[in-house]
C-alpha cells in the first residue's frame, strides 16, 4: 500500500496548497460571457484520478504482480525450476529495461517539463494563449486570487507529480505485459504435459491474470476519461462539469441548449488522454489473444472485452453529440460493476 497512499497523499497536498492559494474554487468570466468554475478541485483528472483511480490501478497492478511471483508462477513451474523461479521472473523485468527509460524520457522530459512549458508557464509569462482557462492560468485573468509567480510555482509542482505518477502508470503496464508474456511462455511449453489437472492449474493462473489485467484496463480508459472530459468541459458552454454533463443528458432526453457548444480552444489532454486508452488496451488485448483463445473461459472474457470495447466508445465519442453523457454513464455503470466482480456473476473458481 505504499505506492498508492504515496500517490494519494501527493494529490491531497496539492488540494491543501490549492485551497491556501485560493484556486480550489474559482470562477471567470470568459469572452462569451459565461461565469466558468475552474477551480482545482473541480476538475476531476488532477482531484479523483489521482486520489481515487491511480491509487487502486496501483493496487491491483502490485495484487496480480505479487500472485504470479510468488503463487501462479511457482504452481506452474517444475520442481527443478523452482529454485531458479525468482530469477527468471528477474531477468523476465530486466529485459524490458529499454521500455522503463523510453516512457521515463517521455513522461519526464515531454509529458512534464515541455507540456508545463508550453501550456502553464508561456501563456503566465506572456498573459494570454491558445488554450482554454482553468487553474493553471487563473492569473491570467482573476489577478487578485493569485499571482503568477504563485501560479508558476505551484502549476511547477503539480505537472511534477503528474508525470512522476503517469511515468509509474506507464511502468505498470509494463509490468503486466511481462506477466502475460511469462504465463504465455510456460503454457506453451506446457503442452508438452497433458495432465488434465495441470492444465486446470494453467487455464486458473490466465484467468486469474486477466482478471487482474482487466481490472487494471478499466481504471485506466476511466483515467483517460477524466482527462478528456475535463478538456472538453472547458470549451464547453456548461457552468461546471457537474452541470455540464446533466444539461448534456437533459439535451438528449427533453431537448434545450446545447451545452457541447462553446469556444474553440487547443487541447492537448485530449491527445495524452488517447496515448493512455491506445496504451492500456494494447495490453489488455495482447492478454486476451495470448491467454484468452483456446480455454473453457470464453466467456468471461468475452464479457470483459464487452465492456472495455463500450468503455472505450465512451470515450471516443465525449463531447461528440448531444447526449453522449447517457452512453458514458452506462459504460462507467458497467466497469464499475467489473471492478467490483470481474468475473460478472461467476465464482472465483471455475470448472
Amino acid at each position: 500500500m505504499n505506492l498508492p497512499a504515496s500517490v494519494f497523499a501527493g494529490a491531497a497536498a496539492l488540494g491543501f496548497l490549492s485551497y491556501i492559494t485560493g484556486i480550489h474554487d474559482a470562477t471567470y468570466v470568459r469572452a462569451d460571457g459565461l461565469v466558468k468554475q475552474v477551480g482545482f478541485l473541480w476538475a476531476p483528472n488532477w482531484t479523483f484520478l489521482f486520489m481515487v483511480l491511480l491509487p487502486l490501478f496501483f493496487v491491483f497492478v502490485t495484487e496480480l504482480v505479487v500472485f504470479w511471483k510468488t503463487q501462479g508462477r511457482l504452481k506452474l513451474v517444475t520442481e527443478g525450476d523452482r529454485i531458479g523461479n525468482d530469477d527468471a521472473w528477474a531477468h523476465n523485468v530486466e529485459a524490458s529495461s529499454y521500455s522503463y527509460w523510453s516512457v521515463f524520457l517521455i513522461c519526464v522530459v515531454f509529458a512534464g517539463l515541455f507540456q508545463w512549458i508550453g501550456v502553464c508557464l508561456i501563456p503566465l509569462m506572456e498573459g494570454a494563449g491558445n488554450y482554454a482557462t482553468d487553474w493553471g492560468k487563473l492569473a491570467i485573468v482573476r489577478p487578485e486570487v493569485i499571482s503568477v509567480p504563485e501560479e508558476v510555482v505551484f502549476t511547477g509542482l503539480a505537472y511534477l507529480y503528474m508525470c512522476l505518477c503517469f511515468y509509474l502508470f506507464f511502468v505498470g503496464l509494463i509490468l503486466l505485459y511481462t506477466v502475460i508474456h511469462d504465463l504465455w511462455i510456460i503454457r506453451e511449453a506446457s503442452k508438452s504435459r497433458p495432465e488434465v489437472s495441470y492444465q486446470h492449474k494453467v487455464n486458473e493462473a490466465g484467468l486469474r491474470v486477466m482478471r487482474g489485467i482487466f481490472r487494471c484496463t478499466v481504471l485506466g480508459v476511466l483515467i483517460a476519461i477524466c482527462m478528456k472530459a475535463q478538456s472538453s468541459y472547458l470549451t464547453s458552454r456548461g457552468e461546471n462539469i457537474a452541470a455540464w454533463l446533466v444539461g448534456d443528458m437533459y439535451s438528449a432526453l427533453y431537448g434545450g441548449n446545447d451545452v457541447r457548444d462553446g469556444i474553440a480552444y487547443r487541447m492537448p489532454t485530449q491527445y495524452s488522454s488517447l496515448l493512455i486508452v491506445i496504451s492500456t488496451c494494447v495490453v489488455f488485448v495482447y492478454g486476451w489473444i495470448r491467454l484468452g483463445v483456446g480455454t473453457r473461459f470464453q466467456v468471461a472474457l468475452w464479457k470483459m472485452l464487452a465492456v472495455v470495447a463500450l468503455l472505450v466508445a465512451g470515450y471516443l465519442l465525449i463531447d461528440a453529440f448531444a447526449g453522449f453523457s447517457i452512453l458514458l454513464g452506462v459504460g462507467v455503470l458497467l466497469a464499475i460493476y467489473g471492478l467490483i466482480d470481474p468475473g460478472f456473476g461467476k465464482g472465483e473458481r471455475e470448472s
